[in-house]
């Protein structure tokens, strides 16, 4: 029974994730990604928690995938988020003209 109610909450919140994200303007996407670097942030902690707990093999090699998988997510969106800032500074060249 805890299976099934551990899938249903997490099909319930894939749907109200894709509906929340589908009616966010495209002006607030890099606030958005900000929020989302830090709650990654989080999740790579708990992921390291997960790997270096020695309660089964399995816990282990899930929280080694899930340290790999938030890593890349955070370096991703930290870079995103450093180009999308490029594209709104000013550049030393312009200014000169």
């Amino acid at each position: 029974m805890t299976f099934l109610a551990a899938l249903t909450l997490f099909t319930l919140a894939v749907f109200l994730g894709v509906e929340l994200i589908s009616k966010v303007p495209p002006t607030l996407h890099t606030p958005l990604m900000s929020g989302s670097n830090a709650i990654s942030g989080i999740t790579l902690l708990g992921a390291l928690v997960s790997a270096g707990s020695d309660h089964s093999t399995l816990s282990t090699w899930l929280g080694f995938g899930a340290v790999t998988l938030a890593t890349i997510n955070v370096v991703g969106g930290f870079l995103v988020t450093h180009r999308m800032l490029g594209m709104f500074s000013t550049k030393t060249s312009d200014r000169k003209r």
